[in-house]
C-alpha cells in the first residue's frame, strides 16, 4: 500500500501536526514501509498457529483474607485531640 503526498499531509492535519514538503516526504517514506509491513504480516498464513498465552486469562493466587489484627479504634481516637461519635473533628478548611 502506498501513500500519496496528500495522504501524508491530510494524517499530519488530523494529528495537529505541522509539516513542511521534506518532512512530507519522509514520513510519506516511513509510513509506505510501515503499511507494507503491516500488508506482509497479514498475508500470512496462521491456520493451525495456536495463540499464545493471555495475562488477562491467568487466576492470581490471593491468600485468604482473615482478620490478622483487632480492632483498635479506640485506642486511635483516644490520641486526637478532638472525636465525635467515633470520628476525628478537624478545624474547618473551606468556608
Amino acid at each position: 500500500m502506498s501513500l500519496e503526498k496528500q495522504d501524508v499531509l491530510k494524517i499530519a492535519h488530523l494529528a495537529r501536526l505541522s509539516l513542511d514538503d521534506n518532512d512530507a516526504e519522509q514520513y510519506q517514506n516511513s509510513l509506505t514501509s510501515i503499511l507494507d509491513l503491516v500488508e506482509q504480516m497479514q498475508s500470512v498464513d496462521t491456520n493451525g498457529v495456536e495463540p499464545l498465552s493471555n495475562p488477562l486469562e491467568a487466576k492470581q493466587r490471593l491468600r485468604d483474607d482473615v482478620v490478622t489484627e483487632g480492632n483498635r479504634r479506640n485506642a486511635f481516637l483516644a490520641n486526637a485531640p478532638q472525636t465525635e461519635a467515633g470520628l476525628f473533628l478537624v478545624p474547618q478548611v473551606i468556608e
